[in-house]
């Protein structure tokens, strides 16, 4: 139990005013709860809200706890005990009474955030007026410009407009919102567009692992852009870890709060702890976590989709006829039942029986029912264009020649061709992989500009390596496309073993090369060791004669058969300043130059200078 004070009698006075009087229930209860709140046996603990930028405290988070040792320290039982004893206004009243009675009387700066629930905020507002509530937060000391509502439960606003009121009242004197636990959920986009609180709590949820989920890391960046667009500062939650803190800071997330940075204690902290200090202050750029899967190659929407004609089952054969002559570049076309396609008539098969003799006349004005195939490929609109290979490999090769039909929510669109599906799957398979490599499922291009242009950005020093294969070509020629992925894969499960995942950036350009961007001090020891491992590694991969004989005969690029020897990985490392470029694409072109040169002069690494370049 607290030792009494005078902000004790003040804490009793604010849950006397703000519910009229002390309410029988709690007089009266026979409850644990009700027996802790008459005994002033609830206490307020604080914990840090601290700026992801430079580590300083910005605000205190107020929470309630029980007699310590007891099964009613935890809040959790205390909501559940509220519940239970019908005291959910009363209890909430009661803590927002306690927590701001002391912050009050520790004269503390920076703001401090209080749980209330949409439900007790209107209530009490509704009961006792707006100005009377926060004249009486004034006099314990707190001004309202320093308060911070965070409001927890808003499932349950039955009223967003009169809640929107109410906090156009309470800000009008300075008091801010914030959402609580935002993403765990009981979220409401609608309320955050209505209220547009100053702050946004992320959940735990999205925060915890950061550093290991790459989607987790995309919702973030969503929360991002709908808070730049409502004004709101991002709070991240349930900080745990100095990886998950890093990379929080660089997503540029305002403010965070964990037991990393503070547990909480029973008076404010004046710094947070000295782990999250120095992880925060820390100049390495975090390296962030990529999707290890390919990522969707589009939907059908971006294929180019024919808007043919269509015939009827009572079409005759002499009106498809006319359809295709007036259509010479048609390949096929749709039948339709109604709205409902039914079928496909393939135009080359179609006018070989047509322009036989005597065809027309005796089969002209006859239904082409005949000529049908009531088996079509039928394709939703944004059906995943990946899902539909099966066409070019199915045994079926009318899939093939007659295409497919397209429809949108069922109703006929169009048709599509094989040669249409495969220049849409090639190209938009070129586009995935310029995010993650599908051999390797490493980042691709774009990834890797994207963090050297956070490098350069944050002005920290690093190196850039290329790595590239020697006498790959005439290997991969010789043992065939299987094995030759096989030495790709090596070279990534090695460079991927001698890059710190926290601070180093492993990216697969596309072939045998390779980007690693190191900020680990033993860098070159690690570029060293994957050459190394990848000589004797890569040995395994020959047959035995060629294991022998040091290397293979083969043609070269002029189809003259000469010896290489076997293959081996060149390493090109370029030492880069703070600020010393200023676009990925330079960073990646000294790097390529280097690399280049370690395989002219025949040597395993090469290490230039950023201003060597030429």
């Amino acid at each position: 139990m607290l030792p009494t004070r005078p902000g004790h009698r003040l804490g009793k006075r604010f849950a006397a005013v703000v519910v009229g009087h002390i309410p029988e229930a709690i007089k009266r209860g026979r409850g644990q709860l009700s027996t802790l709140m008459r005994r002033q046996l609830l206490y307020p603990v604080y914990q840090p809200i601290a700026s992801l930028a430079d580590g300083v405290i910005f605000s205190h988070e107020a929470l309630i706890r029980g007699p310590a040792d007891t099964s009613f320290h935890t809040p959790d039982t205390l909501l559940r005990a509220a519940a239970h004893e019908n005291l959910n206004h009363e209890f909430e009243s009661h803590c927002v009474a306690v927590a701001l009675d002391l912050w009050g009387s520790l004269n503390q700066p920076g703001r401090i955030f209080v749980n209330i629930s949409a439900d007790a905020l209107l209530r009490l507002v509704g009961q006792h007026g707006c100005e009377s509530l926060l004249a009486l937060i004034s006099s314990m000391g707190v001004s309202p410009r320093m308060l911070v509502l965070e409001i927890t439960e808003y499932e349950r606003v039955a009223d967003m407009d009169q809640l929107a009121t109410v906090v156009g009242l309470i800000r009008a004197a300075g008091v801010a919102l914030a959402l609580d636990d935002f993403g765990d959920g009981r979220s409401s986009l609608r309320l955050w567009s209505q209220i547009k609180p100053e702050f946004v709590k992320i959940d735990k949820y999205f925060t915890k692992a950061i550093s290991q989920h790459a989607d987790k890391l995309k919702t973030i960046q969503a929360l991002q852009q709908i808070a730049a667009v409502f004004g709101t500062s991002l709070i991240a939650e349930g900080i745990e870890t100095e990886d998950d803190l890093r990379v929080l800071r660089d997503l540029g997330i305002g403010y965070g709060q964990g037991y990393l940075l503070g547990r909480p204690a029973r008076l404010p902290r004046e710094q947070i702890d000295d782990a999250a200090l120095i992880a925060i202050r820390d100049s390495a750029v975090a390296v962030f976590p990529e999707l290890q899967r390919m990522p969707s190659v589009g939907s059908l929407s971006r294929l180019a989709v024919v808007a043919a004609p269509t015939v009827g089952l009572n079409t005759d054969n002499d009106q498809l006829a006319a359809i295709f002559f007036k259509h010479p570049k048609l390949h096929a076309i749709a039948v339709l039942d109604g709205a409902r396609p039914v079928g496909i008539i393939n135009r080359s098969a179609f006018l070989n029986e047509y322009s036989k003799l005597y065809y027309r006349e005796i089969w002209g004005h006859k239904s082409c029912r005949q000529h049908v195939n009531f088996e079509p490929r039928l394709v939703e609109r944004h059906h995943n264009i990946d899902d539909l290979v099966g066409i070019l490999t199915s045994e079926d090769q009318r899939y093939l020649a007659d295409g497919f039909i397209v429809t949108e929510n069922g109703r006929y669109q169009g048709v599509g061709t094989g040669e249409q599906l495969v220049r849409s799957v090639t190209e938009t398979r070129i586009e995935a992989a310029r995010h993650a490599n599908p051999l390797t499922f490493l980042p691709g291009n774009i990834p890797i500009s994207q963090h050297i242009e956070r490098l350069l950005k944050s002005g920290v020093a690093f190196v850039a390596c290329y790595a590239d294969l020697n006498n790959f070509k005439p290997f991969n020629d010789q043992y065939g496309y299987w094995r030759g992925d096989e030495m790709i894969r090596l070279v990534a499960k090695l460079a991927k073993a001698h890059c710190d995942p926290r601070r180093d950036f492993l990216g697969h350009v596309g072939g045998d090369d390779f980007i690693l961007l190191y900020q680990s001090d033993d860098w070159q020891s690690q570029c060293q060791q994957i050459i190394v491992e990848f000589s004797q590694q890569a040995v395994a991969l020959f047959d035995g004669p060629a294991r022998a004989a040091g290397g293979i005969q083969a043609e070269d690029r002029f189809g003259v058969s000469r010896f290489f020897p076997l293959t081996t990985l060149s390493i090109g490392a370029v030492k880069i300043k703070a600020f010393e470029f200023n676009s990925a694409e330079a960073v990646a072109s000294v790097a390529a130059r280097a690399k280049h040169d370690a395989k002219i002069e025949g040597r395993s690494l090469v290490i230039r200078n950023g201003s060597d370049r030429q």
